[in-house]
């Protein structure tokens, strides 16, 4: 239900199939996963062959890039890149369908919604053998980002890459509508008076000041929930914050903002993703992540600008998500797994990534040619923005609860209901969904 969605996570009917699945896989209740065992880098000479598996085909050669300098130290381990597109839930219907034949791959991606899923249920391999020996090292990633990955005291996966959420806007429209470009200033009040400027210019002509994708929270009210001192949910998964009085303040920014008239309405970010109306310059502002900086500075160019969140009543904070690099837990080559996965959170794979520019590369430091790769655009403040990010919100079964999102939260922000009567309606639900993963 977020943008996690361009992602690919599983709809709620496949991840309660998937729940019972795993869970009879592992023996029936989770127990949280097997103990992590010591680890040694092994001998330069060891011989075996692992299956990568990834979602996105635009990183595959940046992958293969780094598997070619892992066989630099380690020539006799063969590294098979196995692509399986997001599109349609076709990664993970994939991954859950061999974790239900104890067959998954040596070594996968793995995301924020799934990682309680997946660890609790036992299909992953704990990693703290590896920063035990310093193979790892988890001090060199943004601690949201190892606190995400992080199930019952034990690391199950290593970061990879991270998104953070700021605000872009597109220039040559500002300045066509006679409105300064945003600042690191900017307040919610701000937004809301200056979109209103450009939806009043462009008035008429289907161009609206400012969006987020409300089709789901990562981009869009997660980060006025944050802002507004409320959650989503408890650090340990087990109650919504959705009926707190910071929460409704949140989501309250979204119904007025489109009632307003400074955003589309939601049946018009239903039709159209507000990303998709940003770069075809129906939309002059725009609450958005880190992973649309390429695309989206392909269809603007320089017309395109980036600035940190505005603040809202008590922060500017938004959320982090980003993927690691997994091992199921009856790894066939475990200790060929875990030498490719601490590989692959080095310094020396980070920087591969960051050439790229697709991603951020979640190791501290190796940021700054993501960062270069749009000069002028101002993408440090993503970098920044990971200071102080919440992690993206999860439980055990995180679908159960994103799918109650998508049913409830668009009355809100259409004007059906009341936003502090929907908000109260899914806080229960939601709770009650939260009781059923114990």
């Amino acid at each position: 239900m977020t943008h996690l969605n361009r992602r690919s996570f599983l709809s709620l009917a496949a991840l309660g199939a998937a729940t019972a699945t795993l869970a009879a896989c592992s023996g029936g209740a989770a127990t949280g996963g097997a103990a992590a065992a010591p680890y040694t880098a092994p001998a330069k000479d060891l011989s075996a062959t692992l299956t990568y598996a990834i979602w996105d085909a635009s990183q595959k050669p940046a992958m293969q890039k780094i598997v070619d300098k892992f066989n630099a130290v380690y020539p006799n381990i063969k590294i098979n890149i196995d692509v399986t597109p997001s599109k349609g839930s076709a990664y993970w219907t994939k991954i859950q369908t061999l974790a239900s034949s104890d067959s998954l791959p040596d070594v996968f991606w793995m995301n924020g919604p799934k990682i309680k899923l997946y660890a609790e249920n036992n299909q992953l391999l704990p990693l703290d053998g590896l920063t035990a020996a310093k193979a790892v090292d988890t001090s060199n990633y943004p601690k949201a980002l190892v606190d995400l990955y992080t199930v019952g005291g034990k690391l199950y996966g290593v970061p990879k890459d991270f998104d953070t959420i700021a605000l872009f806007y597109n220039k040559a429209m500002l300045k066509e509508a006679g409105v300064a470009e945003p600042t690191a200033d900017w307040t919610w009040d701000d937004l809301k008076t200056n979109g209103a400027k450009i939806s009043k210019f462009y008035e008429g002509k289907g161009v609206y000041g400012f969006s987020g994708d409300l089709t789901g929270g990562q981009t869009s009210f997660y980060n006025t929930i944050l802002g507004a001192g409320g959650s989503i949910v408890s650090a340990d998964g087990k109650k919504s914050g959705y009926d707190e009085p910071g929460s409704i303040v949140g989501l309250q920014f979204w119904r007025d903002v489109i009632d307003s008239g400074v955003s589309p309405n939601m049946q018009q970010l239903t039709d159209t993703l507000a990303t998709d109306m940003f770069t075809s310059r129906k939309l002059a502002l725009l609450m958005d992540a880190s992973y649309i900086v390429r695309p989206t500075h392909e269809a603007l160019g320089e017309d395109m600008g980036v600035v940190a969140l505005p603040k809202g009543p008590t922060s500017n904070q938004g959320v982090i998500h980003g993927l690691a690099n997994v091992i199921p837990a009856n790894a066939k080559n475990p200790d060929a797994a875990r030498a490719f996965v601490a590989f692959l959170g080095t310094k020396e794979a980070a920087e591969i990534q960051a050439e790229t520019a697709t991603v951020i590369p979640a190791f501290n430091g190796t940021q700054q040619a993501w960062v270069d790769s749009v000069p002028g655009a101002g993408l440090q403040v993503f970098l920044d923005a990971a200071q102080t990010a919440s992690p993206y919100p999860i439980s055990k079964n995180t679908s159960a609860w994103n799918s109650l999102e998508g049913e409830l939260l668009p009355q809100a922000f259409a004007g059906t209901k009341p936003v502090a009567d929907i908000a109260k309606a899914l806080a229960t639900k939601m709770n009650d969904a939260l009781s059923a993963e114990s």
